[in-house]
């Protein structure tokens, strides 16, 4: 089954500086401001190669993609990037509290190369549909720099736990880094290199299946470039964080829907075209909580908007995911927006929060909310073993994984 393997990762120097000045949160979740911190913060910062900046003036011999594979090969022979001496695989913890809750807990991840698997393979599952944009982009960089400089996450089944024992034994040591993003979250990683241990790691996940938590471009591109580039040696494998399912660091946030620039929206109009759906209005977001504990299994969504607050009652959900029924029956069906519509997000962006979500709506930045419970961990495996996928932004897996921990070159 899943196949991984050690490697002589490239990671940042004492010459780099202090690693919170170089690390990134992954490319898709870098939002403008944050781009523009990370590139004053220091030359050598991820960004510049992850994420770079686009000039008037780039051509086809000097552009964002060329830039980037300038950089990574520059800071290799400055020494800001130096390459292990042995092959390692890696411990990877991640410290965090969960928004909204005030619990603080550690999701404990594995660093290693995985084998790229077709999906026929029934090796690795997706659970998410992808789009043509980013992976045209993620292919760029790919080809240009030859290297993975960002972690694919991807989970797999270990009731036993053995894989986290070894783990945890690495971990009581000194870790290799130590950083805190800006969210607070603490990442610490140490470095395996004991032959029997990776030996013992590899027998342990040769039995596993792995889905695929957050990458789904960055894999299938990676799958595309190593299909069209059966001679380049190591393109193959890409880096992975694997993460044991029944970690009890491992959570999912709700993404929330919130939509505007819908011409002739009317509220009672989309109520009425809501069909299948008990409607109640709600006085508070207290009360669309306690609906989704009482209700466990059924379909149940919040709508918001003009002031107002709206349980919708699906009945029992009997496989049904709340995420799906919402993008088929209430997006597409009572709001009439295509989903082609939605791929292209013309009149919808994703909300991580509840109240952040309902407060967009009730400020009037928005026309209409949607507000959902988190997507369960079994009903994401439930979807990928049963080879379907889920709408855009069903999972939220917190916190990200940073890029520029490890490099791997092939």
């Amino acid at each position: 089954m899943a196949r991984v393997f050690p490697f002589q990762a490239y990671r940042y120097t004492a010459k780099a500086g202090d690693p919170a000045n170089l690390v990134t949160q992954p490319y898709d979740k870098i939002y403008p401001a944050m781009r523009e911190r990370y590139l004053a913060a220091s030359p050598y910062n991820l960004v510049r190669i992850v994420l770079g900046e686009a000039c008037a003036e780039d051509s086809e011999a000097d552009n964002v993609y060329t830039r980037a594979a300038g950089y990574l090969d520059s800071w290799i022979a400055e020494g800001v990037l130096a390459q292990d001496p042995e092959p390692s695989v890696f411990a990877y913890y991640q410290e965090f509290e969960v928004p909204g809750t005030g619990e603080r807990i550690t999701r404990k991840g594995l660093i290693a190369l995985g084998a790229l698997e077709e999906y026929a393979n029934e090796v690795v599952y997706r659970h998410e549909q992808t789009l043509s944009g980013p992976k045209k982009d993620r292919m760029e960089l790919l080809r240009h720099t030859r290297a993975h400089l960002e972690q694919l996450f991807l989970i797999y089944q270990d009731a036993a736990g053995d894989i986290g024992r070894i783990l945890d034994e690495a971990a009581a040591g000194a870790p290799v880094l130590a950083v805190t993003d800006e969210y607070g979250a603490r990442h610490s990683l140490w470095r395996i290199s004991d032959a029997a241990a990776i030996a013992r790691i590899q027998t342990l996940m040769s039995d596993k299946k792995l889905i695929i938590a957050d990458g789904h471009h960055r894999y299938e591109t990676a799958l595309a470039f190593a299909r069209d580039h059966p001679d380049a040696a190591g393109a193959d494998r890409v880096v992975m964080t694997l993460v044991d399912m029944h970690s009890p660091g491992l959570r999912i946030l709700a993404t929330h829907r919130v939509m505007s620039g819908l011409a002739g929206f009317n509220l009672e109009t989309f109520l009425t075209r809501a069909e299948g759906f008990a409607v109640s209005e709600l006085a508070s977001l207290d009360d669309l909580k306690r609906a989704w504990e009482e209700g466990e299994g059924r379909v149940i969504i919040g709508v918001a908007s003009g002031g107002k607050l709206y349980k919708l009652d699906g009945g029992p959900a009997a496989g049904r995911l709340d995420v799906s029924v919402l993008h088929e029956s209430l997006i597409q069906g009572a709001l009439r927006v295509t989903a082609e519509a939605v791929r292209e997000q013309k009149n919808i962006h994703y909300v991580r929060g509840l109240e952040a979500a309902y407060e967009e709506v009730r400020s009037g930045v928005a026309q209409i909310g949607f507000l959902l419970k988190p997507t369960s961990l079994g009903q994401v495996a439930e979807v990928s073993f049963g080879g379907g996928v889920m709408p855009q932004k069903s999972t939220d897996f917190y916190p990200k994984l940073l890029s520029g921990l490890t490099v791997y070159k092939f």
